[in-house]
């Protein structure tokens, strides 16, 4: 189980902190097996409830997870190291196409729009939280794009948004469907609140619909998906495929549902809603990051309205509102928008048709990544570093899909990408194509 290492403690606060003070310390490896409750009890000379609830605050925390009558192990991946830090160096002279950053060339300046912001009336205690001029922006957009009415909230980006709506609807021990490969945060945060994440396959066109069924018949609670720029595929809804989701949902109406649009403001793909007509609790994101500043941290979410007073109730306990300094300069750049999606589609099409010369599969129909299946992604993103460039290992995307490596393409020159492309075909020796990402 744990080796020569003997958990110690008296309270449950004081088991759980060893424990994890283990697993930062590496003492403890992912996968290790806890004691049986009661094993550890009688070796602690304390009450098995007390072990349970030691077991009970790791698994809230994300550093353990239960496996039915295999037991406790330490997560293969514990939510003290985050998957994005997990980055391969940048030595000198290499190109960095790892980050999935928007192009800081394609961003406004912030300095006028916050200048602006200060300018305003000071906030205090009592305001209103939200700005309401924001407000009916958003809810114009997502009148305009065929969203279901709704109430809105302002948070603090994107997944602050989403584990607000997670923590006003779900328990920890709940599962939650969500797309495989996906976004890496997500994966790293439905642990850290205790949940359980059930990987659903993609192809271009987003989840597949099947296996979504199947994922909520087996007991997942809720459904995230992303809309468009899907995390690291590319993918976007198509009407069809959104049809398919809207039945599967229209039959299970009590999924949460949970819809990333982080690709708003820099794709060119229509925006297709999976709420209406279909689920009880829903709830739309659309962050500023991408299009704007990913440090200005706001998103505008609309949802149902137990949804939406849940969301702004916990916020009212904690972090009280966003800041009104950043949502008068999201308002104040919103009103000279950029329009970096031709931008994006000409480098990321680029470099799709220049690995399709070599006869590379890959996938990238929006948004700012190109993902390329690998039969090893290790070995691939260490071929590729040393030929000067610098990816993402599919790693830190994938549960259960096959490996593939991430490629960034918002700071791609057109004319880099046949470097660029050569260099891949010449590490993977131009593999068979294929139609699936899973």
């Amino acid at each position: 189980m744990l080796g020569e290492y003997r958990i110690t403690g008296r309270r449950a606060s004081e088991i759980a902190a060893d424990v994890e003070r283990a697993v930062a310390a590496g003492e403890l490896a992912p996968g290790a097996t806890l004691p049986p409750l009661r094993d550890l009890a009688a070796e602690l000379g304390i009450n098995p409830n007390t072990v349970a609830a030691a077991y009970r605050l790791l698994r809230e925390r994300g550093v353990i997870e239960t496996a039915g009558r295999r037991g406790s192990r330490i997560r293969p991946r514990p939510v003290t190291a985050p998957r994005d830090q997990a980055r391969l160096p940048v030595p000198p002279g290499a190109r960095d196409v790892s980050a999935g950053n928007p192009d800081p060339a394609l961003l406004p300046p912030l300095g006028p729009a916050l200048a602006a912001a200060a300018a305003g009336p000071p906030v205090l205690y009592g305001d209103p939280v939200a700005e309401p001029e924001l407000l009916a922006g958003y809810r114009a957009e997502f009148r305009a794009d065929g969203a279901p009415e709704g109430e809105l909230a302002v948070c603090s980006g994107a997944l602050d948004t989403i584990a607000r709506v997670l923590s006003a609807h779900l328990r920890p021990g709940d599962a939650v469907a969500v797309e495989d490969p996906g976004w890496g945060s997500v994966l790293d945060l439905l642990p850290a609140l205790g949940l359980r994440a059930v990987p659903v396959p993609v192809d271009d066109q987003g989840p597949l619909p099947d296996p979504v069924a199947a994922a909520l018949d087996h007991g997942a609670r809720a459904l995230i998906v992303t809309s468009r720029a899907q995390n690291p595929t590319g993918a976007a809804l198509t009407p069809g495929r959104a049809a398919a989701l809207r039945a599967v949902l229209a039959a299970r109406p009590a999924t949460v549902l949970i819809e990333d649009d982080h690709g708003h403001g820099m794709v060119d793909q229509p925006f297709q809603s999976l709420a209406t007509g279909t689920v009880t609790h829903w709830a739309l994101v659309r962050s500023a990051a991408k299009e704007l500043a990913p440090d200005l941290r706001v998103a505008v979410c609309v949802g149902d309205a137990d949804t939406v007073a849940r969301v702004l109730g916990r916020q009212r306990l904690d972090a009280g509102w966003v800041s009104h300094l950043l949502q008068r300069a999201v308002l104040e750049l919103r009103r000279h928008r950029p329009a970096p999606a031709p931008v994006y589609r000409a480098r990321r099409e680029a470099l799709l048709a220049a690995l399709a010369a070599h006869g590379v599969r890959a996938h990238g129909v929006s948004g700012l990544n190109v993902w390329i299946p690998v039969p090893d992604e290790t070995a691939a993103a260490a071929a590729l570093l040393q030929r000067g460039w610098v990816t993402a290992p599919g790693a830190r995307f994938r549960q259960d899909s096959p490996p593939g490596i991430r490629i960034t393409v918002s700071t791609l020159d057109p004319a880099d990408a046949p470097a660029l492309a050569a260099a891949v075909a010449a590490v993977l020796h131009a593999p068979a194509a294929g139609s699936r990402l899973t």
